[in-house]
């Protein structure tokens, strides 16, 4: 079965954004060696998946190549087919994008029994939560900023119960960021 991955920046105290979606707490530049490591953890990856709100900002981004990528990561985001998670859209209005609704367990199911690659997610939000709080990801690729942001939209929901991960990995890079890579334990 394919793998299914979240990939995600965070505040160290555990936010994706800031109270209305602020990102201008991120820390750049990226240095050559998180970008060898997020090359690597996307090697694999034959499969974007994505919240609407996220897709509405993110395919149209890499569409038009952002400044500072280089071409081969541009390409890797606008060729990987994409799937949009959302009950409000029909149907895509991206290329390479297709849209999938209804329940999200069924949803993670149908996708990973597929032949491929592994999958990978950035969010956002609301749709990170739920993935890990209905335990549908493999591995968590959280990128920890070296900021506190006091208050914003959380990476883990508060779903009243804990939530056991498994610490595979953390290495800390040049930029100043730190990965955890983290499995949920399984019982």
């Amino acid at each position: 079965m394919r793998r299914f991955k979240l990939q995600v920046q965070m505040s160290v105290d555990g936010y994706m954004a800031g109270p209305n979606g602020e990102m201008d707490w991120l820390t750049c530049p990226w240095t050559d060696d998180i970008n060898a490591y997020l090359d690597a953890l996307t090697e694999p990856v034959d499969c974007i998946v994505l919240g609407r709100r996220l897709a509405e900002g993110f395919i149209p981004a890499w569409a038009a190549g952002p400044e500072g990528e280089d071409q081969a990561s541009i390409d890797k985001m606008n060729n990987t087919p994409k799937v949009v998670i959302s009950d409000s859209l029909a149907e895509s209005p991206w290329e390479n994008a297709t849209v999938m609704g209804g329940d999200l367990t069924k949803t993670v199911a149908e996708l990973t029994s597929r032949p491929g690659g592994d999958i990978i997610t950035y969010g956002g939000a609301t749709l990170a939560q739920r993935l890990i709080a209905a335990n549908l990801l493999d591995e968590l690729h959280l990128l920890v900023n070296p900021v506190a942001l006091g208050s914003g939209l959380p990476v883990f929901a508060d779903t009243g119960a804990h939530q056991k991960l498994h610490l595979v990995a953390a290495r800390q890079f040049d930029c100043g960021i730190t990965a955890l890579h983290l499995e949920p334990k399984r019982p």
